[in-house]
């Protein structure tokens, strides 16, 4: 059966109203291909569909006391410093331990834009990757900073750590984003996906690796390790995209990169840029890479990427 999300889910499921199949969605609990989707999200023959029972929908996310790194915060907006393994927003396998239940355990309110289960949440990053985050305490807040995003004026940065010595020192990266047709679990630059932009810029190379900044012009799922990857250069521990028969070869730096091999994508959200969304006052952030992305790339040439403004 193919068309909308939530027509599908409303005519496999005769208990479902469309708007409560819609409802579902929008609240993180209906996936595609194990991917939370949109209520007008397009499902095709084949797509596996997965979703919670309805009475999930009253379970709204309680407070925990988790630890967050907080760079700024104020009555509109809070910049977090997310670490690396992290989980946004509660979804199927998730329902505790994520940024949400931690927002909820500052206490105060938060912006309900984003549905039920996912309070204050304005953008996103991968479980993997670390760096700066945006929370909205309100709905005012909220569409003011998500107006930023779809008009491409608030800015993100991110570090990563490639595989292999990328030789043009900065470039663009271009190519429509979408489900990849050989494994439902990856992204892939299709005929037809969404349009995406990265821009790149090589900060250093070392053994076989490359540190480089990536400035997105667009926010598409898994954007800055798809176009990586199809660039001949993956994310240097990202096993969704990885090159793993060359990781197991031996080569140039390769001894030393298995010894302190990476468990996770070494991808950074490194800088964020936008107008405060009731001032109008322009904010910058960064963020150095953690520990484990800093040891890695020490690990390479016996020395460490610092934490320049404009590397």
């Amino acid at each position: 059966m193919a068309g909308r999300l939530d027509s599908v889910l409303a005519a496999l499921d005769p208990a479902l109203s469309r708007s409560a199949a819609g409802r579902l969605a929008r609240a993180g609990l209906v996936t595609v291909n194990g991917r939370p989707e949109r209520p007008s999200a397009r499902i095709g023959e084949g797509d596996l569909l997965e979703y919670e029972p309805p009475e999930r929908l009253d379970l709204a996310p309680e407070a925990e006391a988790i630890p967050l790194d907080v760079l700024y915060e104020d009555q509109d907006l809070v910049v977090i410093d997310k670490a690396a393994g992290m989980v946004v927003h509660p979804a199927p396998g998730n329902w505790t331990g994520t940024l949400v239940h931690a927002l909820l355990g500052r206490g105060g309110n938060w912006s309900a834009s984003g549905g039920a289960a996912r309070p204050g949440i304005v953008h996103r990053l991968d479980k993997g990757t670390s760096g700066l985050m945006l929370a909205a305490r309100n709905d005012q807040a909220h569409r003011a900073l998500a107006a930023q995003l779809a008009a491409r004026t608030l800015s993100r940065s991110y570090l990563a750590i490639v595989e292999g010595e990328i030789r043009t020192p900065a470039g663009i990266l271009e190519g429509p984003i979408g489900r990849d047709p050989g494994n439902r679990l990856r992204m892939a630059v299709v005929q037809g996906g969404r349009p995406a932009r990265t821009r790149y810029m090589v900060v250093e190379r070392r053994a076989g690796h490359t540190l480089v900044r990536c400035d997105l012009e667009s926010g598409r799922t898994h954007q800055v390790r798809v176009h990586l990857a199809s660039l001949g250069h993956p994310v240097a521990g990202d096993e969704l995209y990885g090159r793993r028969a060359a990781r197991s070869r031996p080569g140039k730096g390769s001894g030393r990169a298995r010894a302190g091999a990476p468990d996770r994508p070494l991808l950074h959200a490194w800088r964020l840029r936008f107008r405060h969304p009731r001032t109008g006052a322009e904010m910058s952030f960064e963020a150095e890479p953690p520990a484990d992305f800093q040891r890695f790339w020490k690990s390479l040439d016996g020395g460490e990427p610092g934490r320049s403004s404009s590397p």
